[in-house]
């Protein structure tokens, strides 16, 4: 038995288009599934479309996770793409804001907290609530280092990334005996779009890499392997966990 085949499996990604969700659909592909990508911009279909033309089944729906009215028709569109069958659900959607606290704007804070937490929160249930009446499913959910710590600059950021850990565990403990499992990624320093700036600081670089283990910035591909771990049957017992992905950094 391939404990890591997904074959005939479908999964939801949302932020799938570049970056970590673009290797975690990569990943999913590689294994056998069946995605839909979930993107804010027409990125989205381009993604789609170079997956396409590799012999892949995979679909895009445009759609912003932060406007929460909306999370049911975005949801369900994606279901129709997917013939109403959902084995997978990964909430990779996240956005950054970063000040001083004391200049931190309430607006920015609504706006972070409602991307990385409440639709997580909004897409975790709906994903639930299907994969209660199929008998079981796998969600992940992408926490932070932040999760761990409260880093700089970032309030809004660390508060929905300790409330993604939370919210994960919680959902665990009701749904495990459902048969669904939800865990967390926390990805440590990825060289994607949102970490550009702390690249080119020269000095938080070097402070940076000076911690990790391994020496390096983490690449997408990097994720690839825990993501096929966490959507297979090889983590059936897994649940409530937040896995960090950072090259051994949180051991330092």
């Amino acid at each position: 038995m391939n404990y890591f085949d997904l074959k005939g499996k479908k999964a939801i990604v949302t932020g799938g288009s570049s970056g970590l969700g673009k290797g975690m659909v990569e990943g999913l592909l590689e294994a056998g599934a069946e995605v839909v990508i979930v993107g804010v911009s027409d990125r989205c279909y381009k993604t789609c479309e170079e997956f396409k033309k590799l012999g892949y089944r995979i679909h895009a729906v445009k759609g912003d996770v932060g406007e929460i009215d909306g999370l049911i028709k975005l949801f369900n569109d994606c279901l129709d793409k997917l013939d109403g069958t959902l084995d997978i659900m990964i909430n990779n959607a996240g956005i950054q804001r970063r000040n001083k606290i004391e200049e931190f704007i309430l607006e920015d804070w609504n706006e972070v907290i409602n991307v990385n937490l409440t639709a997580v929160f909004q897409l975790c249930k709906l994903a639930g609530i299907e994969m209660i009446k199929n008998g079981g499913g796998k969600i992940i959910n992408i926490a932070s280092m932040l999760s761990f710590f409260g880093g700089y600059t970032v309030p809004a950021y660390a508060a929905s990334k300790g409330g993604v850990a939370q919210l994960t565990k919680a959902l665990a403990n009701e749904w495990a005996s459902r048969g669904i499992n939800v865990n967390a990624i926390a990805p440590g320093y990825i060289d994607t779009d949102m970490n550009t700036n702390l690249i080119k600081d020269e000095i938080r670089n070097n402070e940076i890499l000076s911690r990790i283990p391994q020496r390096r910035w983490g690449i997408p591909e990097d994720i690839k392997g825990i993501t096929i771990f966490l959507a297979s049957n090889a983590s059936d017992y897994v649940n409530g966990a937040i896995i960090p992905l950072d090259g051994g950094y949180l051991g330092r």
